[in-house]
């Protein structure tokens, strides 16, 4: 089988992956929750590539994130539930339809009104789903207010979505500076935990996360992407923690031979620059 810009040729690779004796023996294996983390670790890797401007590693990255697509895409044929071809259909559908402004004749010259016209979409394919759903037969689990939030996000992320979303009820601060003194009582409640003789681990637990959730909500009144915030600050430590390795080798020894005062040192000269 030889390699090809056409997607069929994607796709009949992998279905000559999962064809059972002749296929590959992993593949055979997987399905839709074990494939799941890879799906994930792909979108993360064309992040990754995008953020070092790397088109190369783009291309590459896109081919991979496109594999897993494929991969669920069979995987659903083969249990007769849809194909890749209904995804495409169903992926276009929903752009044409979302976008009245651009192929059909409503007004959509400013972001304001496409965002009303998105809502007001969504809102209509939400119910045609359920009624899609009521024709099949399958129970309609009622669902709160907050169950759309995937809960598969990175958690600093879900924890931002969670935060938005009950903002549209006014279950929010109306200043940032209250956000500030939650903060303050939840790491003084976690000090308080620490302090004890032998501080209960669950408890401890709980205490970061509260305070993990009021710095997110901290991020949103200041209208910053958190996930972005402590992006920027890992790729900080990353090129200061560099600095002591450069430290550590024009000075002929090596990270373990340095005491923690001497790469305090090199921190801080990398800091000031």
């Amino acid at each position: 089988m030889t390699p090809s810009r056409d997607i069929s040729r994607l796709i009949e690779i992998m279905e000559a992956l999962r064809t059972p004796v002749t296929g590959c023996p992993w593949d055979l294996e997987q399905n839709f929750a074990t494939i799941a983390p890879y799906t994930l670790e792909e979108a993360y890797e064309v992040a990754d590539a995008i953020a070092k401007n790397d088109l190369v590693e783009l291309k590459e990255e896109l081919g991979d994130l496109l594999l897993q697509v494929v991969y669920h895409a069979r995987m659903a044929e083969e249990d007769e539930h849809f194909d890749f071809g209904d995804i495409v259909e169903g992926i276009t559908k929903k752009l044409i339809r979302r976008h009245p402004h651009v192929f059909g004749d409503e007004n959509g010259d400013k972001p304001d009104l496409v965002k009303g016209i998105w809502e007001r979409i969504k809102a209509e394919e939400r119910a045609e789903k359920r009624a899609a759903r009521a024709a099949l037969g399958l129970a309609e689990a009622e669902k709160g207010f907050l169950d759309d939030v995937p809960t598969a996000f990175p958690a600093l992320q879900e924890a931002d979505k969670l935060q938005h979303r009950a903002s549209r009820v006014g279950f929010d601060w109306n200043d940032a500076r209250l956000v500030l003194d939650k903060i303050r009582e939840e790491t003084h409640e976690l000090d308080e935990e620490l302090a004890k003789g032998q501080p209960d681990k669950d408890r401890v637990t709980d205490e970061l996360g509260d305070t993990l959730f009021a710095l997110a909500n901290l991020a949103r009144h200041l209208d910053i992407d958190p996930e972005e915030a402590l992006r920027r600050t890992n790729r900080k430590f990353r090129r200061r923690f560099a600095a002591i390795e450069d430290h550590a080798k024009e000075n002929g020894t090596t990270l373990d031979d340095m005491s923690l005062e001497e790469m305090e040192s090199a921190w801080q000269a990398a800091k000031g620059k």
